[in-house]
């Protein structure tokens, strides 16, 4: 008899421990995966805010142009119509201007003419609109219904000039009205692809606290997480969910029902567990590195930086800002696999020689920041200088070529009160080096300006692509004549369509562009006139295009001497046929 009960006792102890282990188990997946999808949509609700929120400042950008107009011209506007036919978005419903708070110009104005109204005193607008006047911040109201269908958000930006005493006096409010929820349609649409019900809130005004729906999806929220973000002086935030919730309980009906292999189901729900542990590890990590240098992104910089800052107020420290000079010639020449090479090399070179607790980052392109803790401007000076000074090389075609870095710094306290200004510092000491030459480092002073950045916009792509003509740079060499350079209106001459088929055809070498029966003649008269001192001069050939016709052109050359590639040619071409046309008074041409 007792044997039959502990016959019977044992495997019912068993599957009750059994259960009791597979109800554990279930347990914890269920907390896992709730905990997985928890920090998943916490940072698809981060990722999609932003995105949202840089939609909003595209029109926020809107109201921002058109006051730089307003200032610059001294509170007028006389083409209005033209400028904010310009400015027009399909996000946008309408484009105003309001002097003295009443709107006077609206763009497209059919279907918007109700709209001009005196904002300040309007039953609806006016303590807002007073609000965003007397507190100098640019605020956004609604969502409100619109006349012509659907819903829209008013940004309205204040505007000041300065009379002749130099006192501020209100001019009135520039206004972009934004449709919703087409300015952030890209961003809701991922979130219903990937599963997600959403709600997007806002503040109902700067002085409140109360939040009112902007937008949201169909589905019912329950326990979402959120993200919030600042505009205007109002509190947005957007909050997420999956639409099936946190857990999943097909999922664990299954992995009951196989409770009869407990043991092996108890490894490989050991082993699930491990590999969900790492998965959301290796996710975390990835969200703060960037993927080709395998040093910290941008996200992962500013984070840890901050941190520092908020547990170390009053220590000082430094933030370097650096680029690589000259990136987009590496591009051009050896090719984006090159530079590549030549950023994880920097990177590199940044690991070797910075201490352990130095924070690298990536900013993106060619731009990368360091934060050194506990440094001063005479701690980094020496360090500064060498690793500017220090070799950076990176291997094209088995051969190791050398480039250079601008590097521009800048201390807390001394220079700012906050990452984000000092970091800024760093970057306009960087731009006072590229101004000075490149290849350089420089501390912050106060006397930099912080829109000196401003007067690097011309660079050689800009400058090459609007030149009234062809432009070509190759090397000045008898054997080698290699080309390194040509823009877009070249390309289009030779018939080609990129820069990649141009080199294809005349197989690098500029001595291909020129007719056969030319070419011994015209490189003959290009090396006689070097040798006879002329550093530039005239020639007249026929141009090889990639279809085997010829183009007579004029060739206009200038040697020029490199430090990083030695002699080269900077060569504008222009259409002879196209120079006959409009100034056969002038130029006569006899073809030979």
């Amino acid at each position: 008899m007792k044997h039959s009960k502990k016959k019977f006792m044992v495997p019912f102890i068993v599957f009750l421990l059994g259960i009791c282990v597979l109800g554990a188990i279930v347990y914890g997946m269920e907390s896992s995966l709730r905990r997985q999808n928890n920090t998943k949509a916490e940072l698809n609700a981060m990722t999609y805010a932003e995105r949202m929120r840089t939609d909003i400042m595209e029109g926020i950008g809107i109201t921002r142009a058109l006051q730089q107009i307003v200032i610059s011209e001294n509170g007028k506007l006389d083409q209005f119509d033209k400028v904010a036919e310009n400015m027009m978005a399909d996000y946008i419903q309408s484009i105003q201007i309001a002097p003295e708070g009443v709107v006077t110009e609206i763009y497209p104005e059919q279907g918007n003419a109700t709209g001009k109204i005196d904002l300040l005193h309007d039953k609806d607008r006016g303590e807002i609109s007073q609000y965003a006047r007397d507190h100098h911040t640019l605020v956004l109201q609604g969502p409100f219904q619109l006349k012509q269908g659907g819903y829209g958000i008013a940004i309205r930006n204040p505007v000041y000039l300065e009379d002749e005493s130099g006192q501020e006096r209100f001019w009135g409010f520039t206004i972009a009205i934004i449709r919703v929820p087409d300015i952030f349609a890209d961003s809701v649409n991922a979130l219903s692809n990937f599963g997600y019900e959403y709600r997007l809130s806002k503040t109902v005004s700067p002085w409140e606290s109360t939040y009112e729906e902007v937008y949201s999806s169909s589905g019912e929220m329950a326990d979402p997480v959120s993200y919030s973000f600042e505009i205007g002086g109002e509190e947005w935030k957007l909050e997420v969910m999956p639409k099936s919730g946190w857990g999943n309980s097909q999922y664990f009906i299954v992995v009951i029902a196989g409770g009869a292999l407990i043991v092996l189901l108890l490894t490989g729900l050991t082993g699930a567990l491990m590999v969900l542990e790492e998965n959301r590890n290796n996710f975390r990590r990835l969200a703060v590195t960037d993927s080709l240098t395998g040093i910290y992104n941008r996200q992962g910089f500013d984070e840890l930086v901050e941190q520092y800052m908020r547990q170390n107020p009053t220590k000082h420290c430094i933030v370097a800002q650096t680029d690589v000079d000259d990136f987009k010639m590496i591009n051009d020449m050896y090719g984006h696999a090159a530079g590549d090479k030549a950023l994880q090399s920097l990177a590199k070179s940044m690991q070797s020689f910075f201490k352990k607790d130095a924070v690298l980052g990536r900013n993106g392109g060619d731009e990368f920041c360091m934060f050194l803790p506990d440094c001063s401007y005479e701690d980094a000076k020496e360090l500064m200088q060498q690793f500017t000074k220090y070799p950076k090389t990176f291997s094209y075609k088995n051969e190791e070529h050398t480039f250079s870095i601008s590097l521009g710094y800048a201390e807390y306290p001394v220079c700012a009160s906050d990452r984000a200004q000092l970091i800024r510092c760093a970057d306009v000491a960087l731009y006072e080096v590229k101004l000075r030459g490149k290849n350089g480092c420089m501390a912050y002073r106060d006397g930099h300006q912080m829109e000196i950045r401003k007067q690097l916009g011309f660079a050689l792509k800009d400058i090459s692509e609007n030149l009234p003509g062809a432009f070509i740079i190759y090397k000045a060499d008898k054997t080698d004549d290699e080309i390194f350079f040509a823009n877009h209106e070249l390309i289009r001459l030779t018939g080609c369509k990129s820069m990649k088929e141009m080199l294809a055809y005349t197989k690098s070498s500029f001595r291909n562009l020129i007719r056969e029966d030319e070419q011994e003649k015209i490189e003959k008269s290009i090396w006689e006139q070097i040798e006879d001192g002329h550093s530039n001069d005239y020639i007249h050939f026929h141009m090889r295009k990639a279809d085997g016709t010829f183009l007579p052109v004029l060739d206009h050359g200038r040697i020029v001497e490199s430090s990083r590639y030695g002699r080269v040619f900077y060569v504008l071409i222009m259409d002879w046929n196209s120079m006959q046309r409009h100034y056969s008074d002038k130029v006569q041409f006899s073809e030979k």
